[in-house]
């Protein structure tokens, strides 16, 4: 695990780091470390890590940040700013059915997880501050995750822990112990950093590129488009794509898509239309071509062909929109982020680039927008949907790190 000077962080500044020492209130500040794991964004590859595919992701300057000692104790105890406080035993790491989707699950989890894999796990205290904007879609439990498993690796094991098997525990913490059924992704691009290219054919050993770009040299700013739209009632929605997803593979006698050949797919859809649903059978054609686009965002990105990654960038939203069919919730009062979509692309006026981010359904937009217009873009935005509905998304190079005070 790399150790990175504070400058070298947006965000991490002597004024936050104040806040977590009195947070913390330990006896020795001398031995208190700091650690710090990035928010992410999806770029490419919408719906496609849970079924193996491809994907394109990358680490934002907004980060979660702990202050934490080794207090020789058999319990890990965490308050975080604002959230309350958090205690977790490590004699029984096993899962505890009554702290579902609860921030104990995921410390209880990180910590189950190294522990089986031979890690070091010990007790300690910490606090815990985040800038990662709620509702920006920038996957704030992802980071948590990842930070818990940040703290267990400098604290204890000397920062030896890969980042892969940070991504893995936070993915374990998150899937078994959280209870929502989530791929790899948002795990590995906040604890690898930058932009990251992640090929999930084997989900144990995924292959993660990392790439050298900068957009704004290019002539471009990342802005997350927050339509503040409810999340109430979605967790269905949610699991009904890959649910979905996995009835088309299996119908095809494979377990996920990404085993399914394109060629054996389109021949036999006929005959198994009926065993699956339309929808499903859309949300396969969705995989099939935004699996292919990550790849071919990765070759822009690489090749600094900004014109055609922005054009794979809007293929991709369309997909999302017409077949994915993740975009509108079924309760058609609640279209904001579509309507959020259709209005950036208004003010872009076929500049830039467009689509959904992440999940979905009620969740977050991105826009590419010419750096020259990002003022007036912002501002317009903000009048329809409100202060903070647009975030400008820098990259962050560095993923799970110790912070040198």
């Amino acid at each position: 695990m790399d150790i990175v000077e504070k400058g070298m962080l947006a965000g991490v500044d002597d004024e936050r780091i104040s806040k977590l020492l009195k947070l913390l209130s330990a006896d020795d500040s001398h031995q208190v470390r700091f650690f710090s794991a990035p928010g992410r964004v999806e770029i490419g590859g919408n719906h496609t890590d849970h079924q193996h595919g491809r994907v394109l992701a990358a680490a934002v300057d907004y980060c979660m940040l702990a202050a934490a000692v080794d207090d020789n104790s058999d319990t890990i105890h965490m308050e975080s700013s604002g959230f309350g406080s958090y205690e977790v035993s490590i004699t029984d790491l096993s899962p505890v059915k009554d702290q579902e989707g609860t921030s104990e699950a995921f410390i209880r989890g990180v910590a189950e997880y190294l522990k089986d894999k031979g890690y070091k796990v010990g007790g300690f205290k910490a606090s815990l501050d985040s800038d990662v904007p709620a509702g920006g879609s920038m996957s704030s439990s992802a980071c948590f995750g990842v930070l818990v498993g940040a703290v267990i690796n400098g604290l204890f094991n000397d920062g030896t822990i890969p980042y892969q098997e940070l991504a893995k525990a936070a993915k374990y913490a998150e899937n078994v112990h959280f209870g929502k059924p989530c791929g790899l992704m948002d795990q590995m691009a906040s604890a690898a950093g930058g932009f990251v290219f992640i090929d999930f054919r084997d989900e144990v050993y995924p292959e993660v590129e990392k790439i050298d770009f900068d957009f704004t040299h290019l002539g471009y700013t990342m802005c997350i488009l927050n339509s503040k739209g409810s999340h109430a009632s979605l967790t269905e929605q949610y699991a009904s794509i890959p649910q979905e997803m996995f009835t088309v593979a299996r119908a095809l006698g494979h377990e996920y898509l990404r085993e399914v050949d394109l060629d054996e797919f389109y021949a036999s859809i006929g005959k198994i239309r009926g065993e699956v649903s339309d929808r499903a059978l859309m949300r396969a054609m969705h995989f099939f071509d935004d699996d292919k686009r990550a790849e071919l965002e990765r070759d822009a990105l690489k090749a600094s062909d900004i014109k055609m990654f922005l054009e794979l960038i809007n293929r991709s939203g369309e997909s999302s929109q017409m077949s994915l069919e993740n975009v509108s919730p079924e309760d058609p009062s609640n279209r904001s982020l579509a309507l959020s979509i259709a209005y950036a692309k208004h003010l872009l006026n076929g500049k830039g680039a467009c689509r959904v981010q992440g999940g979905g359904f009620a969740g977050t937009a991105e826009a590419f927008v010419p750096n020259s217009e990002v003022e007036e873009f912002t501002r317009k935005f903000t009048e329809l949907f409100g202060e903070n509905s647009v975030l400008i998304a820098g990259i962050r190079n560095y993923g799970a790190v110790e912070v040198k005070i």
